[in-house]
């Protein structure tokens, strides 16, 4: 069961990785910082959500 990819899915980009950017860029607003976050899409969006008040919890 071979799919064609998609979109963001063919350049290789994943939900966590798009998410970690959008985070990044909106806290730091700086390329270099969000291409890192980027990099470690879902731990860097796990460590956020845990640091930040109202994150994880609401």
């Amino acid at each position: 069961m071979k799919e064609k990819a998609t979109g963001a899915a063919r350049a290789g980009i994943g939900l966590g990785s798009a998410i970690a950017v959008a985070v990044s860029w909106s806290l730091h607003k700086s390329i270099l910082w969000a291409v890192i976050h980027g990099v470690l899409g879902w731990f860097y969006v796990i460590y956020y959500m845990l640091t930040r008040p109202g994150g994880f919890f609401g």
